[in-house]
């Protein structure tokens, strides 16, 4: 287990192997990492969690968390197999929709392109295998305006008015 401090996580950072040579995730705990309200964290391969008892549970079983979580390394892998790149990417939509987290919560998040993908197959446990080379469906809302992908994100998360 690793430390719960912010200089632990250079550890996994220098531990990461490219996105096509993983085939499973292991969690751990990190909690410093994790904002309040998020389950888990993608981070270079590992999968942050607030407790070692999430961590061990998502480490035994396989269940919709886990599979958010592995959408995100097939993400990677569709972004020319690098975790730089898609870490970029992804801090890119993150940040072009964070205006908007004035008008609802989390919009930066929720109107991420991989967020998107993500929830959208998260009850899907087989599409990780069906897309072991890379999960593509990001780039289709990443070609929505912000518009049109706040309308779509009202199918994952409920309502999207202000504030909810």
């Amino acid at each position: 287990m690793i430390a719960n401090n912010p200089l632990s996580i250079v550890k996994l950072l220098l531990k990461a192997k490219r996105p096509s040579r993983l085939t499973d995730m292991p969690a751990t705990k990190e909690a410093f990492w994790l904002r309040k309200g998020y389950d888990a964290l993608t981070f270079f391969g590992t999968v942050l969690t607030h407790t070692q008892a999430e961590a061990d549970r998502l480490n035994s079983c396989y269940d919709t968390l886990k599979n958010h979580e592995m959408i995100h390394l097939r993400q990677a892998r569709s972004t020319h197999d690098s975790w730089l790149c898609f870490y970029m990417l992804y801090a890119w939509y993150y940040l072009r929709a964070l205006p908007y987290n004035r008008q609802f919560k989390n919009a930066a998040y929720k109107l991420n392109p991989f967020e998107m993908e993500a929830y959208e197959h998260m009850n899907d446990l087989d599409y990780p295998k069906r897309n072991a080379e890379g999960a593509n469906g990001w780039r289709r809302y990443a070609k929505m305006s912000i518009k049109e992908r706040r309308k779509k994100t009202a199918e994952f998360f409920g309502s999207v008015s202000r504030n909810s």
